[in-house]
């Protein structure tokens, strides 16, 4: 029997459920110390793997629990390692799926309190969201079916939420890795019925990749991927009904944007080594070359694409020569 100080995890297993009780106590066996242990960890992940009768307390302690034990209670504090995510990511969907929101919101608590999380991490809280628009099912959605290649609006603000929880409070690009999982998204959606709340999402987002990769300063997450309250109002509009608000609202798309100096570009690329050494994984950046290849895609632009470019055409900014020539190729007029 396995006894977790003081009290049977089989115990609580072989009942069927844990209490409120159960949750108080474990909460104070456990940071009597002021620290969750490995084996703690361990044993607090058998408990939620058991399929029991939980209340709400159970999964804030065991969110919050988790999370103390890999940011604030793991070397290098603040930051998580590539081996960590790893280790979360198998123990909480070994399959590539979580099959719990509980377990999502884990995931995405860790990486809103760490510093930097390894982007494999983030791009698999976003798989979570794309694997359900794929398939029609999830966790996400409760166990009931929607049509595949339809996303709701809960959806669109847990990709969000993701973002934002990478980003931080830094001026923290949109990377290549959580851009590749947008545009699978956005490819799975281009047959289905528009969602202005989801192209407001993806322009913003890779508007944020595009103006990185042409050497621009970005805003905060929070800045660059907001969503406007006016789309409360205007649910039925085009992909390039929706740019042609962007552009005349009060804040337009890409204001927070300025080109980085040459001393200030240095910097950045020593800052991104800096984090890679720490977390023993490298930073992707968007190139070019790739983002453009991406959007033309098999030689086809969708919607939202086309949304995207024609909305850089009309600001004209001054970006990477080879998206410059896409626009010109591709973009409708807006």
């Amino acid at each position: 029997m396995t006894q977790f100080k003081g009290f049977s995890i089989d115990g609580i297993i072989e009942r069927g459920s844990i209490t409120e009780g159960d949750v108080m106590k474990l909460r104070s066996v456990t940071y009597a110390d002021g620290r969750i242990s490995a084996e703690e960890a361990d044993a607090l992940l058998r408990l939620n793997d058991a399929g029991l009768s939980v209340t709400r307390a159970w999964n804030d302690y065991f969110i919050e629990a988790i999370t103390d034990f890999l940011v604030n209670q793991s070397e290098p504090m603040g930051y998580v390692t590539a081996d960590n995510a790893s280790w979360l990511i198998d123990r909480v969907g070994g399959d590539g799926n979580v099959m719990s929101r509980t377990k999502l919101e884990l995931v995405i608590n860790v990486i809103d309190r760490a510093r930097w999380s390894p982007e494999n991490l983030v791009s698999f809280a976003l798989a979570q969201v794309r694997d359900t628009v794929l398939k029609g099912t999830g966790a996400l959605r409760h166990g009931a079916t929607q049509e595949p290649g339809t996303i709701d609006e809960t959806e669109v603000e847990l990709l969000r939420r993701i973002l934002y929880a990478f980003g931080g409070d830094g001026n923290v690009a949109v990377t290549r890795a959580e851009a590749e999982i947008l545009f699978d998204i956005n490819d799975a959606l281009a047959d289905g019925p528009n969602n202005p709340a989801w192209t407001d999402l993806f322009v913003k987002a890779i508007a944020n990749v595009v103006m990185s990769t042409s050497s621009y300063a970005v805003p905060t997450r929070e800045e660059a991927l907001r969503r406007d309250a006016w789309l409360d109002f205007h649910t039925d509009l085009s992909p390039i009904g929706l740019i042609r608000k962007l552009g005349n609202g009060s804040a337009p798309l890409l204001d927070g944007y300025r080109l980085l100096s040459r001393e200030e570009r240095a910097l950045d690329r020593l800052e991104r080594q800096r984090i890679e050494m720490i977390v023993n994984e490298k930073v992707t950046e968007g190139e070019a070359g790739w983002l453009a290849d991406r959007i033309a895609r098999d030689g086809k632009v969708n919607g939202n694409e086309a949304a995207l470019l024609a909305y850089l055409r009309a600001e004209s900014p001054e970006i990477h020569p080879t998206l410059k020539d896409l626009i010109e190729r591709c973009a409708p007029a807006a």
